[in-house]
């Protein structure tokens, strides 16, 4: 599955880094995005969703509400099959954008789905 972490760090004690090695422990397909574009874990990074050529199964939420807003209508344009909240990143504007985008979300930790079996 390809999953595309918006708000990737190269940082180890950040949760989107430990979202990364777990899901490439699993794996999954790993698209790291975050503003600088670089390369993280080993793993090539993008600077947007834009860059990223394959499709995106699951695009996994790490950036404040804030930070998110500007990004919704990229996040529309590239149509991942699911985005998944995480704690901390909930937004009612994206999710009514998503709704009526036809793009199911979740609110939920993608640490606690895989470990759960339910990702």
């Amino acid at each position: 599955m390809n999953v595309a972490i918006l708000g990737a760090s190269s940082k180890p004690e950040r949760y989107a880094n430990k979202a990364q090695v777990l899901l490439s422990k699993y794996g999954h397909t790993v698209f790291p995005v975050s503003p600088t574009g670089a390369e993280i874990l080993g793993v090539e990074g993008y600077s947007s969703l834009g860059e990223i050529t394959e499709e995106i199964d699951i695009l996994t939420l790490y950036l404040g509400p804030d930070r998110l807003a500007p990004l919704v209508e990229e996040i529309i344009s590239v149509k991942p099959d699911r985005v998944i909240f995480n704690p901390g990143t909930e937004s009612a504007e994206a999710m009514t954008a998503f709704e009526k985008a036809g793009i199911p979300y979740k609110e939920a930790c993608t640490l606690v789905l895989l470990h759960a079996g339910t990702f």
